[in-house]
């Protein structure tokens, strides 16, 4: 299994008869982030990149309410790729891709056996991943995205930030701590040191959306 992610397949239940994992959090935020993810690419059309696609119950989710755009679940995690095939299987729109096993520390990306071209994507979504990884992923997502995203392209990063180096809630706080003790390189990254490192891949933030549980959708654009 991939190092530089968590397997959270151990904290949901054990895949249904169909191989889906089903992650209680998607029941918690999926309107959330479809509403805020439609209004940004609703009116587009192009390849999505999702990193980390975990169950794949968001990126299916996705893929049903935005019909115009194709969707590319990732994860580095064999058993997420087979729960990630599973529900893409029951998508309404057929506009979900196969998933592919990419790890986004191992360059070239590819999707399908190919590398994927430079500035060929309309979007790179990231949903609860960068505080459950080393920061090296989160840099790693960010450049990727300044290296693959069309000009009018968006990077999408959700999940709980802190900000000024302060987290938001005493619950955000109590997850921070149960991260690092689970593995001292995971974490609740601060909103600052994102968008500085998005300005070196030559984006800049265009919206910050709060959402349920003190969580925030980040919408990066290029500079």
């Amino acid at each position: 299994m991939a190092k530089t992610v968590e397997n959270f397949a151990r904290d949901v239940a054990p895949a249904d008869t169909a191989g889906r994992l089903d992650a209680p959090a998607f029941h918690r935020n999926c309107e959330a982030i479809l509403d805020v993810f439609s209004r940004h690419l609703g009116a587009s059309s192009g390849a999505v990149l999702e990193i980390g696609s975990g169950t794949g119950q968001h990126c299916a989710a996705l893929a049903d309410a935005l019909p115009n755009l194709t969707f590319w679940p990732t994860d580095p995690v064999a058993e997420h790729v087979s729960s990630i095939d599973a529900w893409a299987a029951e998508t309404r729109s057929g506009n979900m891709q196969p998933a592919t096993q990419l790890d986004c520390l191992e360059a070239p990306w590819q999707l399908g056996g190919e590398s994927i071209a430079d500035r060929s994507l309309k979007g790179l979504i990231s949903i609860n991943v960068i505080h459950i990884a080393p920061w090296e992923v989160a840099e790693a997502i960010i450049a990727g995205a300044g290296r693959h995203l069309q000009p009018a392209g968006l990077l999408m990063l959700y999940g709980p930030y802190k900000k000024n180096g302060r987290h938001t809630s005493e619950s955000n706080a109590q997850f921070d701590l149960a991260l690092r003790t689970r593995n001292p390189a995971f974490g609740v990254r601060d909103l600052e040191d994102i968008t500085e490192c998005a300005g070196r891949a030559g984006l800049k933030i265009i919206d910050e959306v709060a959402m349920p549980a003190n969580n925030l959708t980040l919408v990066f654009a290029r500079s």
